[in-house]
């Protein structure tokens, strides 16, 4: 079952979102879900739907508030537009705060803007236990990535202009000085190559970190 909902954010506001439920009903490990720049389109709502049917509770909080675009131009002047650090402690934390009261343990899981705001996530909101990441990184004044508190996975392009190779090192070479437990992976493949809708997709990349993905939420929730 799926639906938007409201749920409230730690100041007290509330935030729409989308909620896809497994047949188990509510009793199932949770899994926040963070949009790529596009918005609350149907393609990450095909990502919540997708880890219901796998027995998870999903949620992608509406961080543009029902502004979803195919502009790339309108994307990037939506994301530029975006408080990351009130999205992270609001919007992500408050959609923790919302399912995590059926005691089962709660995962983010982000794409491209999404991924950097995983990131930070992983930092900030203590209600997480997992972080899955997908080809993205935050501005070094955004979250250190040495302070992440929860394993942590990634997925990375290697023909990706914004999230290089370099600074996918670089950015593991953090997580080893700081002792983090993390994962990383890195595909023959485009930035997005996981979005079905993107002349980018990379079928056999996608597959293959969907699988790593639900192996690794299976470990840690």
């Amino acid at each position: 079952m799926s639906e938007i909902i409201q749920f409230r954010c730690p100041d007290g506001s509330t935030a729409p979102g989308y909620l896809a439920t497994p047949a188990a009903g509510d009793d199932a490990p949770n899994v926040v879900v963070l949009q790529e720049w596009w918005g609350l389109n149907s393609q990450i709502k095909g990502v919540a739907d997708r880890l219901a049917e796998q027995g998870y509770r999903a949620l992608v909080p509406d961080l543009y508030r029902g502004s979803v675009t195919q502009s790339p131009d309108e994307a990037n002047h939506l994301m530029t537009g975006l408080d990351w650090p009130g999205a992270t402690r609001q919007d992500v934390r408050g959609a923790a705060q919302h399912l995590k009261p059926n005691g089962r343990k709660t995962a983010v899981l982000g794409f491209c803007m999404g991924g950097a705001l995983t990131v930070i996530a992983g930092v900030e909101v203590s209600e997480l236990d997992a972080a899955v990441c997908f080809y993205g990184i935050p501005p070094a004044e955004a979250a250190d990535p040495r302070e992440i508190r929860v394993p942590f996975q990634g997925h990375f392009a290697n023909q990706d202009d914004w999230c290089t190779p370099a600074a996918v090192d670089a950015l593991e070479a953090q997580m080893k000085a700081a002792g983090i437990h993390h994962e990383l992976f890195r595909y023959d493949a485009a930035h997005a190559f996981f979005n079905e809708d993107a002349a980018v997709y990379d079928a056999a990349a996608a597959r293959q970190a969907w699988e790593r993905s639900l192996v690794f939420l299976r470990a840690h929730l």
